[in-house]
């Protein structure tokens, strides 16, 4: 993989992490599109450098909501911030359970023909097309009951469920943040803070998986050291400062998206997308 290709996927990373149109998805058209050709385990390492690249744009972004968040954790002060950290700690075990025990199973999703990725853009769509109809700006008028509510604050059994949104979106094409922000805001949360809690809910397992694979690295064998050296240290690390800048920008966009309830036009894109990989991935062109 040479620099010219990491600095394309690490902006696609930037942009598509926190836009609802999957970051995992538009890496595999992108390398396609590069004529990139990786391994499974290749694309799992580089979408690992790239996550976390964009992992530490939101903590960058969001420095001002997330150090009292870790501070008041670490210090027990079980105060409003202590519990929001324990819903975090709660939305991740889905994704932990699926990490420990289907990590092959969904390594095998990636690198594969573009059909799957068409069509998990498909369901993303329509996720983010139902939240849309079903819960609508300001918030208090349901198109499809004709019912007002009054959206909450994330509960402990809404972080699980948004938990468990987040562990199915693993797949490569459904949007993680698309995923996540839908599943809030169709169980009636408030659309800024499941934006907020989206972005916070996934530093946990991604800063994991990249622990997990340096600790592989160290003391794996000669053939796992040579599938993530064959990647170049320094394609990686433009990857990841693209990623990076680019994330910072996207992270901020996004949040004003969410609260201005625009997420409908990227269902639309989303669906154009996933038809167009559905068709490349059966030969149709």
């Amino acid at each position: 993989m040479d620099i010219l290709n990491a600095l394309i996927l690490g902006i696609v990373q930037g942009l598509a992490e926190y836009l609802p149109i999957s970051s995992s998805g538009h890496l595999e058209i992108f390398r396609d599109l590069l004529g990139l050709e990786l391994s499974g385990a290749e694309s799992i390492e580089l979408d690992v450098v790239l996550h976390v690249a964009t992992v530490l744009s939101t903590i960058v972004i969001l420095w001002r909501e997330f150090l009292p968040l870790v501070k008041s954790f670490f210090t027990f002060r079980r105060d409003e911030d202590f519990y929001y950290v324990c819903k975090i700690l709660v939305s991740c075990i889905p994704i932990a359970i699926v990490g420990v025990c289907f990590k092959d199973f969904i390594e095998s999703f990636f690198g594969q023909d573009l059909w799957l990725v068409g069509i998990c853009l498909c369901v993303t769509a329509l996720l983010l097309s139902f939240s849309y109809f079903f819960r609508t700006r300001p918030l208090e008028h349901d198109r499809l009951t004709g019912k007002t509510y009054r959206p909450r604050n994330i509960t402990f059994l809404d972080a699980f469920i948004i938990g468990c949104a987040q562990a199915v979106a693993v797949l490569p094409g459904l949007s993680r943040s698309g995923t996540t922000i839908a599943t809030g805001i169709l169980i009636g949360d408030k659309r800024e803070q499941v934006a907020q809690f989206s972005f916070f809910m996934v530093i946990i397992p991604i800063l994991g998986e990249a622990l997990l694979d340096a600790l592989k690295m160290v003391g794996g064998s000669s053939a796992e050291v040579a599938t993530a050296s064959s990647l170049g240290f320094v394609p990686l690390l433009v990857g990841f400062l693209a990623a990076f800048v680019v994330g910072c920008i996207a992270c901020k966009w996004m949040l004003e998206i969410v609260k201005k309830g625009k997420l409908v036009w990227f269902a639309v894109y989303c669906l154009i997308v996933g038809l167009i990989c559905i068709a490349k991935g059966y030969g149709l062109f």
